[in-house]
């Protein structure tokens, strides 16, 4: 049999319901046998021969008691002794008594005042629960990561070797903090990862745990905003309570930044999580000490931080966690294929070289579509064409075979895309190109696939500019051999506007000079700081890097038109060409 827990909900309802069962017991079940149902006339004769000698009247029912000692019920028409008051009041002057039964409505009130009266009680509790911060979700033992359950370590990081030497540090003193203490060092109170989504941030932050031996203690910042005040103060309270009584241990909050963006907004929206913030300020260098206890938090937008949270005393270490180079990518990809099996041809320094850009999580991705293509071919180990598949498909899109383009948009979208392969052919500050199609992939109708052959950090004027005339070569193709103009293009000049504005108000490539023409609002976004006379020079010269590059692609095209139809020409017949075809075609 089940058993019925004593919860103080449980207790509550069991209360109320047995309340409920009494007072209709009562009601229902206490009426007495010895009455006689009569009709209403017998009642009223009676009344006339003074044999009456008392009533109850309860709603519509009439219940006399005779001067026989006879006892008879019966039913009144609705309202009856309320609109006769002679009657009562001769009643009442032949010494009858009168009794009103109440009973049910009592009864209904007592229930109403009863379920308001618990609802009341359930509210106040609930958020004298929520607002002293006693919620398991918040720290509780799901939220606690020990070393058997956290596995990871520094082994299991790659790609961010200058990271992992920054956190050694870390794990050094969690492990002989005598050795640091000795010598009058201190261990910096907290670390700050910083860098763009799917590098490892919060892997790194694990294997500090597993390295260390420590408990390991991880929330989400969005966990300390809510809606009713104190709350996110309270959590973090209690989050550092939790993290004393284990003496040594590391707090991990990822996404810190919804907790810790800048002060200073007069909205009284933000008047919570300032709270929370503050209450985070102290936690971490107030007047009482936490000992071995390290706060690691993690963020993509370090711009946006409180400067008080960055000042030495909190977080003295800011760790950046950029995307890995060519190397890193190599060391990623050998992490991730222990879990697979791979054939003993497959070359990962090439596939490295193929994915500049990727993060650690998109390494990850890329090795698993590539399990995923060898598995449905039926094959037993992932080959290079494997991870070559995957790439193609991370990188640009999911093929969409089902979607049936017409006989014009082919051919559009074939001339369009050997514009951009042949301008970007010829170029000399190009990247190589790669692969060229016009099968539809994601939003897109056609690719022209470039890849670089070494990874960049910087960026030349001539290298934009080229940039610009590849990315226009699409519609100048449109313009030069079909004499329409399609919206296939607009992609190529979003992007390309993005380039040129670039160019012109943060890299000062522009007549202009070496100004920055944006500054940033308070909430990181862009905002324009310059005059209108200013903002019509600014547009004129992003107008007049587009329309140069449009015409560089257009004057290529032109002197190689051969070229152009050739590549258009194979891309109707195959839909698909790789780099050694397209420099056949193109020389």
């Amino acid at each position: 049999m089940k058993r019925f827990p004593l919860t103080r909900r449980n207790i509550l309802i069991a209360a109320i319901s047995a309340i409920v069962i009494s007072s209709s017991a009562g009601v229902y079940f206490g009426r007495p046998a010895t009455y006689r149902d009569v009709p209403f006339s017998d009642l009223l004769t009676a009344f006339e021969r003074g044999e009456v000698a008392g009533i109850r009247a309860s709603d519509d029912e009439v219940r006399a008691s005779l001067k026989s000692g006879a006892e008879l019920r019966t039913t009144a028409p609705a309202g009856y002794f309320a609109g006769n008051a002679e009657l009562v009041a001769s009643l009442a002057r032949a010494g009858v008594r009168i009794e009103v039964d109440g009973s049910t409505g009592r009864m209904f009130t007592t229930m109403a005042a009863l379920l308001g009266i618990g609802m009341l009680g359930l509210v106040g509790f609930t958020a004298w629960r929520t607002t002293t911060g006693r919620i398991p979700s918040v720290t509780g033992r799901s939220k606690v990561a020990g070393k058997a359950d956290t596995p990871v370590t520094f082994d299991d990081v790659a790609g961010v070797d200058e990271a992992k030497d920054e956190l050694r540090e870390i794990v050094d003193f969690l492990k002989e903090p005598a050795r640091f203490a000795r010598l009058g060092g201190r261990v910096p109170r907290g670390v700050l990862l910083s860098g763009p989504p799917g590098t490892g941030k919060t892997l790194l932050a694990r294997s500090i745990a597993g390295e260390a031996g420590v408990p390991f203690l991880f929330a989400s910042g969005s966990e300390f905003v809510e809606m009713f005040a104190g709350v996110g103060a309270a959590r973090i309270r209690r989050l550092f309570k939790d993290a004393r009584k284990h003496g040594r241990c590391i707090i991990f909050i990822d996404e810190i930044d919804a907790v810790g963006r800048s002060r200073g907004s007069k909205s009284l929206s933000h008047e919570e999580r300032e709270q929370t913030l503050n209450q985070l300020l102290v936690e971490m260098d107030g007047f009482e000490g936490h000992g071995g206890i390290i706060v690691i938090a993690a963020t993509n937008r370090h711009d946006i931080l409180d400067p008080a949270l960055l000042r030495p005393g909190r977080f003295d270490r800011q760790v950046s966690v950029g995307n890995p180079d060519v190397r890193g990518r190599e060391e990623i990809l050998r992490v991730h294929a222990r879990g697979v099996k791979m054939d003993e041809q497959v070359q990962l320094l090439r596939i490295a070289r193929g994915t500049p850009g990727f993060s650690g999580a998109d390494l990850a991705n890329l090795v698993n579509e590539a399990a995923l293509i060898a598995g449905r071919s039926g094959r037993d180990a992932i080959t290079d064409a494997d991870l070559e598949q995957a790439r193609d498909k991370v990188m640009m899109g999911v093929e969409r075979r089902s979607l049936q383009l017409t006989a014009r948009e082919r051919v559009v979208t074939a001339w369009h895309e050997a514009g951009h392969a042949v301008v970007a052919a010829l170029l000399p500050h190009a990247d190589r190109v790669h692969k060229v199609s016009i099968v539809p992939r994601g939003r897109a109708m056609g690719v022209t696939m470039q890849l670089p052959d070494t990874d960049r950090h910087t960026y030349t004027r001539d290298y934009l500019e080229t940039q610009l005339a590849i990315l226009m070569g699409g519609r100048a193709a449109e313009q030069l051999f079909l004499q329409v103009e399609t919206s296939g293009a607009s992609n190529d000049i979003e992007r390309a506007t993005e380039i040129a504005t670039h160019m012109v108000c943060n890299f000062g490539m522009s007549p202009l000079g070496p100004l920055a023409f944006r500054k940033q609002d308070e909430g990181g976004g862009q905002k324009a700081g310059f005059s209108d006379d200013t903002a019509r020079k600014v547009d004129d010269e992003i107008l007049a890097l587009v329309t140069r590059a449009l015409e560089t692609s257009r004057r290529m095209l032109e002197e190689r038109r051969d070229a152009v139809k050739a590549v258009a020409e194979r891309l109707l017949e195959i839909e698909t060409l790789d780099a050694e075809e397209i420099g056949k075609l193109v020389n």
